[in-house]
């Protein structure tokens, strides 16, 4: 009776950490939306316009849903990364845009907590980092929900072994590059006429002298940066989780439960006994204690 009991209660813990998590999603999808069709200037000025306000509460919220729905299934390790990726996001991104690169290297730290946590943790992270930085630099703001967006594919990317193979991560980084620049595009047009750093406004004055409108030339160049800026901050996360000692490694569920890195998040010591490492809870390997579901939602 007690097994059927913990059967029938599963659904019902898993509804409303779901919710929480569908809602934070449709929040910061909200909030895109309300700044592509509303096109607030005003928002270059800093955090004393309403749109400003509106975006910031907009992309916090929906981030701390979203934390709110996957922290149940949250190990401690990943409690500890989703700060330290939004610190890496502000501080490389801040450098990289003083320095006036052509690449913006702000998304090292979303995808870095979403190959090692889950889609929905690297959603989170990319959104509140914006969120964070934009309270300094209201040119990050706008963009919450793009970075929101590239932590979630990047997720989803890692989940389905875009990093257990060398070759294929500069090509899952293309693809989220390539989408991320998309959604960007409009923002960086109808809120900041395309103005960004020395290296992107150069490049979408080489696509202006070629006769492309403003929102065609911030498109290509978007879809050109962004790309590039993927692929290596791809590279470099793959290096970063690559040189972790699989002891490390095997502290985050997602990554232990989908065997992101193939082997080195796959069987243990411990599987002489029967029990598999993507398989056991966070009390460590060869652990006989029910199999951990990590963050196993389709988002988390």
């Amino acid at each position: 009776m007690s097994s059927s009991l913990t059967l029938a209660s599963e659904p019902a813990v898993e509804r409303p950490r779901r919710l929480l998590i569908v809602l934070g999603a449709a929040l910061i999808a909200a909030t895109y939306a309300f700044l592509v069709v509303v096109q607030p200037a005003e928002i270059a000025g800093g955090m004393g316009s309403t749109a400003s306000l509106v975006s910031l509460f907009g992309f916090l919220g929906g981030g701390a849903l979203l934390v709110g729905g996957i922290l149940p299934m949250l190990s401690t390790s990943s409690l500890v990364i989703m700060p330290l990726g939004i610190a890496l996001n502000i501080a490389i991104g801040q450098i990289a845009g003083s320095l006036g690169m052509q690449i913006y290297l702000d998304a090292i730290g979303t995808v870095l907590v979403a190959v090692l946590a889950g889609p929905a943790a690297g959603a989170a992270t990319g959104a509140i980092s914006n969120a964070i930085w934009g309270l300094f630099n209201p040119f990050a703001l706008p963009f919450a929900a793009g970075a929101a967006l590239i932590g979630l594919l990047a997720g989803l990317a890692a989940r389905y072994g875009a990093f257990r193979r060398v070759y294929l991560v500069p090509v899952a980084g293309l693809v989220v590059g390539a989408v991320g620049g998309l959604v960007a595009a409009p923002v960086a047009v109808f809120m900041f006429g395309a103005a960004g750093t020395f290296g992107t406004n150069a490049i979408i004055a080489v696509f202006r002298s070629m006769g492309d409108k403003l929102l065609v030339a911030a498109t290509k160049q978007g879809l050109l940066s962004d790309s590039l800026d993927k692929i290596v901050v791809f590279v470099i996360v793959a290096v970063i989780v690559y040189a972790l000692p699989q002891r490390a490694i095997r502290q985050f569920p997602f990554a232990r439960t989908y065997r992101v890195l193939g082997n080195r998040t796959g069987t243990t010591a411990g599987a002489t006994s029967g029990t598999s490492t993507a398989g056991t809870g966070d009390g460590g390997a060869g652990s006989t204690t029910t199999p951990a579901r990590g963050n196993d939602s389709s988002v988390g």
